[in-house]
């Protein structure tokens, strides 16, 4: 029996690669530099700002100038996180639906809890989630399964009763490794350079609506 559905949310839950990207237009602009396409923003949208400040001016964690890159970009980001980002279609319906069937469901996201603590409750959820673990909740993000059990903890749902709803391979590992079933949203922010094949995914999923089938 399913105790509890967890999701990702960039990606998954919530459409935010028009905020994300927006933010790293205005940044590139700013230094000099050619913007993005929303179609190549949307292939690394999932990765935060690691992911965005590659693609936009190939700039990696291990670059001298990151950090100060990774403020910059983020204080743009803050300014606009709530500007177009929306829920995806179907959601909220499959939400209401899991509620009905006594499935408590919560968000498992490496966004930091900065943006996550603000943009949760901008989205409209037709019903508040359980438990929302941030990147930065506990001091380790996916694929590490800390916040994984984190979450099952807080809301006292048995991880081999819980399901991990992600975009990416991360999502998939964390989930699997916590000994969750695990899906994939394949609506979301996938490459497709993406070897999605390989991914620890129990199932793969068209639409949110999609995911009540194989409950």
């Amino acid at each position: 029996m399913i105790q509890a559905v967890l999701f990702d949310l960039d990606g998954t839950l919530a459409d935010t690669a028009l905020d994300l990207g927006g933010a790293l237009n205005t940044l590139l602009t700013r230094h000099g530099l050619p913007a993005k396409s929303m179609d190549e923003i949307r292939t690394q949208a999932s990765h935060g700002a690691a992911g965005l400040l590659k693609l936009g001016a190939g700039i990696t964690p291990d670059h001298p100038d990151y950090a100060q890159w990774r403020t910059e970009y983020l204080d743009e980001y803050d300014s606009r996180y709530a500007q177009d980002t929306a829920l995806f279609d179907g959601v909220n319906e499959m939400i209401a639906e899991l509620d009905k069937r006594g499935i408590k469901w919560g968000i498992i996201t490496n966004k930091p809890m900065r943006f996550t603590d603000k943009l949760v409750p901008k989205l409209g959820f037709v019903i508040p989630p359980a438990v929302v673990v941030s990147g930065d909740t506990c001091g380790e993000s996916k694929p590490s399964v800390k916040p994984m059990l984190y979450a099952c903890e807080q809301i006292h749902a048995d991880p081999q009763h819980t399901v991990y709803v992600g975009d990416a391979e991360r999502d998939m590992q964390a989930g699997r490794n916590a000994g969750m079933k695990t899906v994939l949203a394949d609506w979301g922010y996938i490459a497709a350079e993406d070897q999605t094949e390989t991914w620890p995914f129990d199932h793969r999923i068209a639409s949110p609506l999609d995911l009540l089938k194989i409950l």
